[in-house]
């Protein structure tokens, strides 16, 4: 029995090491599995905070207008100073080339542009407060005009009485409510205007002046090479395609207002060169100021014309204009370096036109394309696919399957 029993226990212990070896050793196929779960936990950690930075921009642009129009004293004067530094860089970086002290080269940049500006605003409104006395008979034409129109449906008159007549309607108290006058809401904002032009152009020259001591900066004190070049790119970009494309536009727009001004005179119209300079005005904010050009053109001719279908002439001949202007010869010059989307270009004009109003609408594009080359460095993010599982930047490392 006990021979027997030392027999079953040296086999139970030969057997032992056999199905030991039977099974796979611990380590065995351990770092690829392990590799793989670091890249699957890795890639939910990305996306988490991918999605945290979604939604944070979403409450930032959600809460921006607020703050930037509660703050619009400090926040618009910096945000214009930042355009005009961008716009008037190139021509103070060319007169520093040419030997001009960098203070002196400033300040003559911006003189320059003030000059245009003065210039511009001169050549339009010192004819339009000739004519704005005119406006009162305007309008008084125009309404005779779509009274004698209103004459030949009289018909839609009556049914319309009769439709009253049978609802019934009950005259109630109307309550009026006071409001300033335009004298009195213009003389409440002139104090406002005047502080915020005047931050501006010294902000704008301050910029101006220290924009050699910027580049520097941050050039230079980066840690890494592929910083300081990814940063001295995304300067000239931005510079460039901001600079480039507002010189562009102006020259278009100066041509625009070079053929209306001499196709007002052709017409007969009082003061040509305002109405040409109206339309070069007008045309930098994209959408509403051909559409506001198209009504004052409007409201013009059917003013001082005694037939309403020959006082649409201007208007009409204008939106001609505009229409080969805005699909065939600014797609042309601009090119595809600097297409943007409209609904892109009327999200900022609304969003911008909405916080600071009109001053919004002007800096709508260039603050729009400044953003556009910097997102075009940083990288641009993919929303919509990242709403459907793929990453938020194409360029994510962790995107690629492991390999088995």
């Amino acid at each position: 029995m006990i021979g027997s029993d030392a027999a079953a226990g040296n086999d139970r212990t030969e057997d032992r090491p056999a199905t030991a070896s039977a099974e796979p050793p611990a380590g065995a196929g351990t770092p690829g599995l392990l590799r793989h779960r670091r890249l699957t936990f890795a890639a939910q950690e990305v996306r988490l905070i991918s999605s945290l930075v979604v939604l944070i921009a979403i409450g930032l642009f959600l809460a921006l207008p607020f703050v930037l129009s509660i703050g619009s004293v400090v926040f618009l004067p910096l945000v214009a100073a930042l355009i005009l530094t961008i716009i008037l860089s190139p021509l103070a970086d060319k007169l520093a080339i040419w030997g001009v002290p960098n203070y002196l080269s400033s300040l003559l940049s911006l003189l320059v542009f003030l000059g245009i500006v003065a210039l511009a605003l001169t050549a339009v409104f010192s004819p339009a407060a000739v004519l704005l006395d005119r406006v009162p008979a305007m309008v008084e034409q125009v309404g005779r005009h779509f009274a004698a129109l209103q004459d030949n449906f009289d018909w839609v008159a009556d049914i319309n009485d009769q439709i009253v007549d049978l609802a019934g309607t009950d005259e109630g108290q109307q309550v009026v409510i006071a409001s300033p006058s335009m004298l009195e809401q213009v003389a409440f904002a002139t104090p406002t205007v005047l502080l915020e032009t005047l931050l501006t152009f010294l902000m704008a020259f301050f910029m101006i002046e220290a924009r050699i001591r910027l580049r520097r900066r941050l050039l230079l004190d980066r840690q890494q090479v592929g910083a300081s070049l990814k940063a001295a790119r995304a300067i000239r970009e931005v510079q460039d395609r901001v600079a480039a494309y507002i010189l562009t536009v102006a020259l278009i727009n100066v041509g625009v207002g070079v053929v209306v001004a001499v196709a007002a005179w052709a017409m007969g119209m009082d003061a040509p060169i305002m109405w040409g300079g109206l339309a070069t005005l007008l045309n930098f904010v994209p959408y509403v100021g051909p559409i506001a050009m198209i009504a004052l053109l409007g409201l013009f001719g059917l003013g001082t014309s005694a037939s309403p279908f020959v006082g649409m002439i201007p208007a009409a001949a204008y939106l001609s204009l505009h229409t080969i202007e805005a699909n065939v010869i600014t797609p042309s010059i601009l090119g595809a370096r600097f297409t943007m989307n409209p609904v892109l270009i009327l999200l900022a004009l609304t969003y911008f036109g909405w916080i600071w109003g009109v001053a919004g609408a002007l800096l709508s594009v260039p603050i729009l394309l400044t953003l556009t080359a910097l997102i075009d460095h940083l990288g641009r993010p993919n929303l919509i696919g990242f709403i459907f599982g793929e990453p938020l930047f194409a360029s994510d490392p962790l995107s690629s399957e492991p390999e088995p």
